[in-house]
């Protein structure tokens, strides 16, 4: 899919080039340049037969690995690129008539005319709780989206999708061959993100990172593991990750995080982001990679990526159920279930009231229905933006976006359209984003075995019921580790490190108090209506702090982000 944009009069960025990553070229000739001489110089041999948008994309889909890139020629023109998943940022703006790129949105909108906040994107923000690109939070700022590359040629700014998930599914596969294949491929995945520095990674206790800890012990002979824990019944996974460790003989490390904690640590942690990000794990990763720091760690391996590559969550296995409403013959569905669940009474009762919930989600095709359930939605947009604010967006982008991404998948089964989804939101827009930037803060290197392209391109091939087997999460995944991993934790529901933020916030007086005196700051800003946010704090969280906590924690996160901008930014008139 091609996304041509055509743009004003552009030349070079201040320095003309920026080539950030780790990137794996598959030219010999180009590694080796890279092996003697670093990325920009590899970059600069790879772009010099860059002629054309063709030309850079097929530059761009050569190299493997975790990158970002933007070159200017003494002609003005300018080629971008980032790899696969965005683990590396590049964003770019047009000021006059320069093109300028950099790794943060907020270093372009500082240069001068210095670059408003954008309604839409606050808007996106408090929708996905993070802003997905090419939008940043900055009018006229654009993040370079995964998977993609631009050239500009001396008249306009042509976008390009460089990569694509192909989903090809083995025919009659032979498990204990494909089985072999994947533990080889993580296992050389992991060997290949080891730098000869002390070996750790993150440890949540859940299969992936548990994966990982159990194969860099395999091939390094040692781990060092580091774990996150909370005070807070139902959000400790503790157990679990010391099962992990005790199992693969790992150099264990833990830290409990504290409400004082939080209250010392979030303003560094929003204002560290270079736009509103809102996913609350940041905090507890944060912590994790401090740690590890501390202890003399500079580079730690993540398990993120193996949910979304192997069929993991359990919304693919709640939109499975749903999606068994279409095989029911139209004649029952129109002619029976329907009239009798939404327009009689007899849908009220206790009994029904489950299947007329069914029922309603079943008829809303995805990825529609993934969002029935969106926090923002369910409160209400009018109830929570300003009536002013509110007639500066378009409510109806997001779903159009998303639309846009999943057509992406083309014919690719629910489930794989599923997780080509879930590669774009979940990994690239908010758990990449949220490790990187948390381990950045830290000091820390961070990589990513799961989104090596063998273990991606091994995932592509398996078939759908090996992801998600009847209503099995992971089914293959699981069944290709047992004996691996420990029984206990192949048996135990995903968790990750969920802050138990909203609990904490109506009983420790401090955070409390933090949190109430944000968000009194933001309902300043005409965004978000003064009465909402007194509701949210006086009725609802105390209430449901789990559900409402939520709400409460990324309007605080962006709030505080706020407040670290230059006074004079402001939403664009």
């Amino acid at each position: 899919m091609i996304t041509t944009t055509t743009l004003p009069l552009a030349r070079r960025a201040p320095d003309g080039e920026l080539a950030v990553g780790e990137p794996r070229f598959g030219d010999l000739a180009l590694a080796e340049l890279f092996r003697r001489d670093g990325s920009v110089a590899a970059w600069r041999r790879a772009a010099a037969t860059i002629t054309s948008l063709d030309a850079a994309a097929k530059a761009a889909a050569a190299v493997d690995g975790s990158f970002a890139v933007g070159l200017a020629d003494s002609r003005g023109r300018v080629f971008l690129a980032v790899d696969r998943f965005a683990v590396r940022s590049l964003c770019w703006r047009i000021v006059g008539d320069r093109l300028l790129f950099a790794e943060r949105a907020d270093a372009l909108a500082a240069v001068e005319p210095a670059a408003p906040l954008a309604p839409q994107a606050i808007y996106d923000f408090l929708y996905f709780h993070s802003i997905p690109s090419p939008r940043t939070v900055f009018e006229g700022v654009y993040r370079l989206p995964p998977g993609h590359c631009a050239w500009y040629d001396g008249r306009q700014l042509e976008l390009r999708r460089y990569w694509e998930p192909r989903f090809d599914e083995v025919e009659r596969p032979d498990f204990d061959a494909l089985a072999r294949t994947f533990r080889g491929r993580l296992r050389e995945a992991v060997a290949g993100e080891l730098d000869g520095s002390k070996p750790g990674c993150f440890l949540s206790g859940g299969t992936d990172s548990s994966t990982v800890a159990g194969m860099i012990k395999d091939v390094a002979g040692r781990a060092a593991t580091y774990s996150i824990g909370f005070e807070a019944e139902g959000y400790d996974e503790m157990a679990f990750a010391r099962i992990a460790a005790q199992r693969f003989g790992t150099e264990h490390h833990e830290y409990y995080v504290t409400p004082e904690d939080l209250v010392r640590s979030i303003p560094e942690v929003a204002r560290h982001y270079d736009q509103p990000f809102g996913n609350s794990s940041a905090l507890p990763a944060y912590y994790c990679a401090k740690m590890a720091r501390e202890d003399g760690v500079t580079r730690l391996l993540a398990g993120d990526g193996g949910d979304e590559l192997y069929g993991g969550n359990a919304r693919y296995a709640k939109q499975r159920v749903f999606g068994w409403y279409d095989s029911v013959p139209g004649v029952l569905r129109r002619g029976l279930l329907q009239p009798l669940l939404e327009g009689t009474p007899i849908g009220a009762l206790p009994l029904a009231r489950k299947g007329r919930s069914y029922v309603e989600q079943a008829k809303v095709p995805l990825p529609d229905r993934m969002q029935m359930y969106n926090l923002l939605l369910r409160l209400g947009t009018a109830e929570v933006f300003t009536p002013d604010f509110l007639a500066r967006v378009d409510a109806a982008d997001t779903l159009r976006q998303q639309r846009t991404v999943w057509a992406e998948a083309g014919d690719a089964s629910a489930l794989n359209r599923m997780l080509a989804y879930d590669w774009r939101y979940t990994l690239a827009e908010s758990d990449l984003p949220k490790v990187c930037g948390s381990t950045s803060l830290a000091g820390v290197a961070v990589a990513f075995p799961f989104l090596d392209r063998g273990v991606v391109d091994f995932s592509l091939g398996l078939p759908t019921d090996y992801k998600l087997k009847g209503l099995k999460l992971r089914w293959f995944f699981k069944e290709a580790l047992r004996g691996f991993l420990p029984d206990e934790i192949l048996a135990k529901k995903k968790q990750g490190f969920g802050l138990p933020f909203g609990v904490w916030a109506t009983r420790h007086a401090g955070l409390k108090a933090f949190a109430t005196d944000t968000l009194q700051s933001l309902a300043g800003r005409g965004i978000v209506r003064r009465d909402f946010i007194e509701s949210l704090l006086a009725d609802r969280l105390p209430a449901h702090p789990g559900y409402y906590g939520e709400m409460v924690w990324i309007l605080m996160m962006m709030e505080q982000w706020m407040q670290g901008q230059p006074a004079a930014r402001a939403l664009r008139a």
